[in-house]
């Protein structure tokens, strides 16, 4: 039986692109190249389900249409829409963040080495030269500056990062938090 720690989320199935089963997979992955015997995992019921790859194609950068064995018409493919797809975490290459891009960090727990928890973040701000993380903290927006010397860890498989901010960035979130935790209390 297939346990979902063993596995990584590469993406979601979109919906049935024609009328003979295939499926759009957004992802940013590209597994499928490098095995003989292709296949994705889905939660059916409650139970990680593999499910054999027939055939595939890319449409553009970040979707690939995918035809499942067994899923031969439409009605069967919408069975699959909004559902996550996995792939067992040991077989695939973990990107790096300049393979992804930082957009892909959105919904990421974001941890300060020392203050630990800051929030999830809800949107990448790369619009000037400096990276910013929006931070959402009990319903308010945090600001995070980011930077590739500030990463001491990332677990694509929790969705977590773990950073090592500077200390007058820290005293600025800290007095922030405070006073937000002050103001709810």
């Amino acid at each position: 039986m297939i346990q979902k720690e063993e596995t990584i989320q590469i993406g979601y199935f979109a919906k049935p692109h024609g009328i003979k089963g295939e499926l759009s997979l957004v992802t940013d992955c590209d597994l499928f190249e490098d095995t003989d015997d292709p296949y994705v995992i889905c939660e059916m019921d409650g139970i990680l389900t593999p499910f054999f790859v027939e055939s595939f194609r890319y449409k553009g950068n970040s979707i690939i249409l995918v035809k499942l064995a067994g899923i031969d018409n439409e009605i069967s493919a919408k069975l699959f829409v909004n559902q996550e797809v996995f792939y067992p975490a040991d077989q695939v290459k973990t990107p790096s963040i300049n393979d992804m891009g930082l957009k892909y960090l959105t919904g990421y727990m974001l941890e300060d080495k020392a203050l630990g928890d800051l929030g999830v973040i809800t949107y990448v701000d790369e619009r000037t030269v400096n990276t910013l993380f929006n931070v959402d903290f009990q319903g308010k927006e945090l600001l995070v500056p980011f930077a590739d010397e500030l990463v001491d860890s990332i677990d694509h498989n929790r969705r977590r990062i773990v950073l090592i901010l500077p200390d007058g960035i820290l005293d600025l979130i800290t007095n922030y938090k405070l006073r937000i935790t002050n103001f709810f209390n």
